[in-house]
């Protein structure tokens, strides 16, 4: 089995120099240019259509956290507002950001990830491994992650979202 490699974008002779992480140097990589960000984006955007027509999916929006604002501005992989569409240079009150999980930006995708739970209208991060049908849920108010594996089922609550997780990584050789 191969693993897809989706973020850090790199091009194929960045790929090729590239060293996998300790521990995980046995596993077969393979580059894919957003396999599991088109696919996530492709379900979340119908779901939106039909259920939420007021909401919309963005492809790596900038997003402002509520901490030291003036200084950082970070950029998910994909983000949901329901607000009224500005021409913004930041996404405006997104309600649900997703990140996809490498090996290689693990450290750097964590901080985003709680960094984003300090901006007030966000009421979910996901974040999505990229090596295994795997995700985390980060709710406000909740002090642990919810871990949603496999087949099982994933619910976004804050965009009314249930479905298999697995069709997360239909476009990848994962499931």
């Amino acid at each position: 089995m191969s693993h897809a490699l989706s973020r850090p974008l790199l091009t194929v002779d960045e790929f090729h120099d590239w060293e996998p992480p300790p521990g995980l140097e046995d596993r077969r990589w393979e580059l894919v240019d957003g396999a599991i960000q088109n696919q996530v984006g492709m379900l979340l955007g119908l779901h939106l259509r039909t259920n939420r027509p007021s909401c919309r999916v963005i492809t790596t929006p900038g997003v402002v956290p509520g901490l030291r604002s003036r200084f950082n501005e970070r950029v998910p992989d994909l983000g949901v507002s329901c607000a009224k569409f500005t021409d913004a240079r930041s996404l405006a009150d997104p309600v649900l950001l997703v990140e996809i999980l490498s090996p290689s930006n693990e450290a750097k995708t964590r901080a985003n990830a709680w960094a984003y739970a300090t901006i007030p209208s966000v009421r979910e991060v996901l974040i999505l491994s990229s090596t295994a049908v795997r995700a985390e849920i980060l709710r406000q108010g909740d002090e642990t992650p919810r871990i949603v594996a496999g087949r099982e089922t994933l619910r976004l609550e804050s965009i009314g979202y249930e479905g298999c997780l697995a069709e997360f990584y239909a476009t990848t050789d994962l499931t």
